[in-house]
This record gives C-alpha cells, structure tokens and sequence, in this order.
C-alpha cells in the first residue's frame, strides 16, 4: 500500500513538473485604426476585418482548447495629437471599449483579465514615426522639439493645447503638414495585445516538441507600439440615407429622400413629394408635387462620434406647386396647366433637427424648418365640369413651411449604429 502512494505522489509530481516545463507564455498583437474624431469601429479601415478575425479566431480556441489558456488582455487606446486634449482622452477611452465591446461576442471576458491604457495625445508614438521616417522635414530638428515636449510632461509640466499651436508654426508649419498627412493616420489606432499561456494538456496536446514553435496562429509581439509608417491609402468614406416623411405619408402624399454625408460634419439633402388623386362626381382634388434642397450642419457629441446622427442645423429651398379643391372654392398654385417652373410657389429658411438611432440601419430623424413662402395662386369653382376661374392672387408667408418626422435608412461603408437606441 505504501509503494502506491509513493507511486501516485511521485505521479502527480511529475506531472506537475512538466505542466511546469511546458507552461509557455506568449502573446498576439493588432493594431486597430479608426477615422480621425470617430471612435465608431470600422471594420473597412485597412486590415481591421483581417486583424480581428485573426484575434477571435485565437479566443475562440483559448476557450476551446486548454492547451492555451488565455491570461490577460490590454488595450492601449491613442489618439493623433491635433485633436483638444479632452477630446484625444474621451476618443482613447470610446476606441478601448469599442474593442472590449466586439471581443465580448466571442465568449465572456472577465474584468479581472482587462488592461486598459490611455494615450491621449501619443507624442512618445509620434516621435518614433518621425525617428524612423527620413522623408521629415527638418527631421532632427523636428525630432528635438517633439522630444522637448516630451521631458516637459515627464517633469510633471501640465500638457497643454498650445503644443499643437507651436508644432503647427514649427518651420513654417512643413513638418506638421508632412506628418499630419503622413503620420498622423498611424497615431489614430489602438494596440490590442493578448496574453496567453500555454500548459500540457495529455489529452488534447499533439507529442511534445519543446523546439518547435508555437502554433496557432499566434504570434509573438516584438514590434514597438508605432512600428513606421506603412503607406496604405485608407478607402474613402460613405455615408448616405434615404428617407421618407411619415407626415407627408398621413397626408396621403407619397415621397422620398435622399442625404448624402459631404465630410467636415456638412451634409445634403433633397426630397421630392407626388400626389395626384381624384375623386369623381364631387371633383374632390388632392394633387401636389415639389421638393426641397438643404444643406445641413451637425453639431454635437454624437455628431462627432457618427456621421448623419445627433443635432444638425440648416438652410433649405422649397419649390411646389399643387391643386386642392374638396367640393367647394379650389386653389391651383402656379399656372393651370403649367408645370412646377411656371410660377411655382416656393419657400427658404432655416431648419433644426436630431436624428436619433433606433436600429441597427434606421434613425428616426425630426425637422421643422422656418422661413419664407411666396408665389402666385388661381382661385376656382367646379361648375358643370369646368373650371372657372375666379381670382388671381399672391401668396407672401412667413412662418413654418416645413416639418419632418422621416425614417432613414443608413446605406455606406461603417454606416450603421452599433445597437438599437444608437448606443454602441
């Protein structure tokens, strides 16, 4: 009997030992890059999709498979320094969730495997670039400056926006513009890096080879934090939705939009409206036709974190023209019989709005619009089935001319909202 206990302890000792041997940390690393002032993770962005689809296949075999076990994951969220300070700290911390948000779907993550860093403003990234990019304007005198900037804040000396300001006049502003087209890309990223550890598994571990390499598709993380820049053209942006007014809708007036997404928080808008009813006996018209042009600001926070969402403010030109008449007096806007060119009525103002997200592709986007409606009108009666005519007069208002409560569709690359109610 005690020849197997001594068998089992000297068992369980060995076994012990070799978990010990073959217990191997090693780590897998990506770099996730997002457009400038969005934190909204775009998978179309260079090789973010392959990036990862790499990193989930990894955590999808951690869980599956106890030879690795994953041990930690850090995020390291930064931002290209010519953004405000609070707003490079607030775009740091959105991009780290966004990753932390997109890696929950591929199993549970407990907090206690979680790192998160902030970078802010990454000028110890920025002067790596410069240090490895010989095309630089006044590359060693750029390199002294930012390096400056650096031994301030490493002295405890407050950072503060004005280091942009004098960066940007550095030279005549020729190292800025170089590395804001060149280099600045590189910065607005986040460094997603996870921990694994390997132990032998008898029952799922291929026959042991301690000088083979690791597999798994896993590799290990000897790049800096900003290796050099890679001149990869980043595909353009699209954002675009088509709408359609649900008042217009109550009015028995078929219509649609579209709006399409210009950059520097600037869109356009257009709709257009087609009625043409009859009832006979009565004469009972209902005909409508026209449209309306807008150029429109967005404002705010959720403006900046998605394009097409959140307040927008605006100016608009409307043309229509129309034919109402219900048994009674008729009006006809414009010239009967002509077309919307001839003397149509139409109207100009200023408009305010939000666009609030309620699915993954849909906003609800409300509008009212003041301005100023002016044209001519034709007075009728229906006598005999004729028409006839009874005053010309000119229409001149101010005051509401337009309203909107219209369901968007999100049609682009990255043009969606990341859960219902717009929180992502």
């Amino acid at each position: 009997m005690g020849y197997k206990r001594l068998y089992v302890i000297l068992c369980l000792l060995s076994l012990a030992t070799w978990n010990q041997v073959l217990a191997q940390e090693t780590r897998d690393s990506v770099k996730i890059y997002f457009r400038q002032a969005y934190s909204t993770l775009d998978l179309s962005i260079r090789n973010n999709r392959e990036a990862l689809d790499r990193i989930a296949d990894s955590l999808e075999g951690s869980y599956a498979d106890s030879i690795y076990q994953l041990k930690k994951i850090h995020v390291i969220g930064g931002a290209s320094p010519e953004g405000s300070i609070p707003l490079n700290i607030r775009l740091s911390e959105k991009r780290a969730a966004r990753l932390f948000d997109y890696l929950s779907k591929y199993g549970s993550l407990p907090d206690s495997l979680k790192i998160v860093s902030h970078l802010g403003r990454d000028w110890q990234g920025l002067l790596r670039l410069v240090e490895a990019d010989p095309k630089v304007p006044y590359r060693e005198e750029t390199i002294e400056f930012i390096q400056d900037i650096l031994a301030r804040c490493a002295e405890g000396e407050r950072e503060i926006d004005n280091n942009v300001g004098r960066l940007s006049r550095f030279k005549g502003g020729e190292p800025y513009r170089y590395m804001y087209h060149n280099l600045f890309p590189e910065l607005r990223a986040s460094r997603l890096i996870l921990w694994y550890e390997r132990i032998w598994n008898p029952l799922k571990s291929q026959p042991l080879q301690i000088s083979a390499p690791l597999s798994l598709g896993l590799e290990v993380e000897s790049a800096p934090l900003c290796p050099a820049p890679v001149q990869i053209k980043p595909q353009k942006p699209f954002y675009m939705g088509i709408k359609n007014n649900m008042l217009y809708d109550l009015a028995l007036v078929p219509n649609l939009g579209v709006e399409f997404y210009l950059g520097a928080h600037l869109s356009v808008a257009t709709n257009w409206m087609y009625a043409w009813w009859k009832h006979s006996t009565s004469d009972w018209f209902w005909r409508i036709y026209g449209g309306d042009i807008a150029l429109r600001g967005w404002m705010g926070r959720k403006a900046k974190e998605k394009p097409l969402t959140g307040h927008h403010l605006g100016i608009y030109l409307q043309t229509l023209t129309y034919d109402f008449e219900v048994g009674g007096r008729g009006y006809i806007g414009g010239v009967p019989g002509g077309d919307i060119f001839d003397k149509a009525n139409c109207a100009a103002g200023i408009e305010y709005g939000y666009s609030l997200p309620i699915g993954r592709r849909l906003n609800l986007d409300f509008t009212i619009g003041v301005g100023y409606l002016w044209g001519t009108y034709y007075e009728y009666l229906p006598i005999d089935d004729c028409y006839v005519w009874q005053a010309t007069k000119k229409r001149q208002f101010f005051g509401p001319t337009k309203a909107e409560v219209s369901l968007v569709w999100l049609i682009g690359r990255g043009n969606v909202n990341r859960e219902k109610g717009g929180r992502r």
